[in-house]
């Protein structure tokens, strides 16, 4: 979508001095831009100028299918295509062994009868 775009930058130049530059809209112009008619009719000269880029687009977009590429180029793309997809395999279900055990229910604590203590 990007190689269709088409740009247009528009510059404005006071002398040798860089002013404005817009891009798909006007440039500003500086105040000295029109060339005025005072009353003696004396005309002042124009200094600045306007340069406009256009940068065209591509007005056709070009489809290529799978035959176009050559047996290279098609080996690379299907060894890459497998070797994606089966890159996120589905994680197996976990097994839980002991999920239905009930330990026994403790009378007495075997750890104070038998004076066994962590440390």
């Amino acid at each position: 979508m990007i190689s269709s775009l088409s740009l247009t930058i528009e510059k404005h130049f006071c002398g040798e001095t860089l002013v404005d530059v817009a891009i798909f809209t006007e440039a500003e112009k500086c105040s000295d831009d029109s060339s005025e008619v005072t009353a003696t009719s004396t005309i002042k000269k124009n200094c600045c100028k306007d340069e406009i880029d256009v940068i065209d687009g591509l007005s056709e977009i070009t489809v290529n299918s799978f035959e176009d590429l050559d047996t290279i180029q098609q080996h690379v793309l299907i060894a890459y295509s497998y070797t994606y997809i089966h890159l996120f395999e589905d994680l197996p279900n976990l097994v839980i062994p002991h999920k239905d055990y009930l330990p026994p229910k403790l009378i007495k604590d075997i750890h104070v009868l038998d004076e066994t203590y962590l440390i």
